[in-house]
């Protein structure tokens, strides 16, 4: 190849390039600058739950070039925590970073787009809700609502809940008042345990007060944060409720389809780096916290196997109710139930145990 070749080569490669840049960046400069307003079931200093939502308005503030523009608001700052559903399907709000259990009131399928008890971790999970049919599922219960719902974060393990007394046999957790979030609620009333659902900034007062005997939250880091231990002095483990935890991005339908395809595709990729960010993020601190749990005094337990066996009896018949008498439970049920059949051979054979 000639120097003059060489030259022309370079100078067509360097040009197409160029011109892809620019048009990418052209594209993003005739979109309407949008402003929207997030409000938050978690407060910005919140381990991953809080901080991500802070990190994902700037990676969209970022990847759009100022396009577009998301405020923030700290928990109850807009609207209270759980009336963030209606104040998005409203319009009153653009868009909420929350999770989708905190609406099982109105519908127990929305569990599934969140946790579900005895459920698979973190890939299996994630696998389900992009691939296995989750995410159109999560589509068809939304939008009657007016919303437009994205998968926009994972969490590891959750913690099984901070308890002031020891719990040593079944009967001791039969009258206890306990927060509780999603299905693994239902599970603790079969046991006896009256459960409350309260948004997470005022669980650590109800413990202090007494009007909490126990409550489950989240991840040990997120926990350990909340300063629980300070109040309730044994930590249960594993936390069999939620083995992995999806938060979700609700926005406005109206909203949404106003935006540009340039924007929409901007906000759904965000929503793909805060998942890989949040897992590994939360992965790399767990163990750290709980080390500092020791250290403050609380006494980390693990839930017997008589336990475990109990809760998962319980969540069994709990699955079997809803799915009796709720059709939109019994058919997102039985879709993440086919999943999870189809993926045993894949789980059973090719994961070392």
């Amino acid at each position: 190849m000639s120097q003059q070749t060489r030259t022309s080569w370079w100078g067509t490669i360097c040009a197409a390039a160029l011109i892809a840049v620019m048009g990418s960046n052209t594209a993003i400069a005739q979109d309407k600058r949008v402003r929207l307003q997030m409000a938050s079931s978690y407060g910005s200093s919140l381990p991953l739950l809080g901080e991500s939502g802070v990190a994902y308005t700037e990676r969209v503030a970022r990847a759009s070039g100022g396009s577009i523009s998301i405020k923030f608001n700290e928990p109850n700052a807009l609207v209270p925590v759980l009336q963030s559903f209606d104040a998005v399907s409203q319009g009153s709000v653009d868009m909420a970073w929350t999770a989708s259990a905190f609406w099982s009131g109105k519908d127990t399928a929305f569990n599934f787009f969140s946790s579900v008890p005895f459920g698979p971790g973190t890939a299996e999970y994630l696998a389900w809700l992009t691939y296995g049919g989750g995410k159109e599922l999560m589509a068809e219960m939304y939008e009657p609502h007016g919303i437009h719902a994205i998968t926009c974060a994972i969490v590891p393990p959750e913690g099984s809940g901070w308890f002031r007394k020891e719990i040593n046999s079944l009967d001791d957790l039969k009258g206890l008042k306990m927060r509780f979030l999603g299905l693994g609620a239902k599970v603790m009333e079969k046991l006896g345990v009256a459960t409350q659902l309260i948004a997470p900034g005022e669980i650590y007062q109800a413990l202090q007060l007494g009007t909490l005997d126990a409550a489950e939250f989240s991840t040990p880091e997120m926990d350990l944060k909340l300063g629980f231990y300070q109040v309730a002095r044994y930590y249960y483990l594993p936390g069999w409720h939620q083995q992995a935890t999806a938060i979700d991005l609700l926005i406005n339908k109206k909203k949404w389809d106003a935006l540009s395809p340039t924007q929409q595709a901007i906000i759904e990729q965000a929503c793909g780096d805060s998942i890989r960010d949040t897992i590994a993020k939360g992965e790399a601190r767990q163990f750290q916290a709980l080390k500092e749990m020791q250290a403050k005094g609380v006494e980390i337990k693990k839930w017997t196997p008589e336990f475990i066996a109990a809760f998962e009896k319980a969540w069994n018949e709990v699955a079997q109710e809803e799915a009796a008498t709720n059709p939109n439970f019994k058919k997102v049920f039985e879709s993440y139930s086919n999943f999870r059949k189809e993926y045993a051979i894949w789980r059973d054979n090719g994961v070392l145990k």
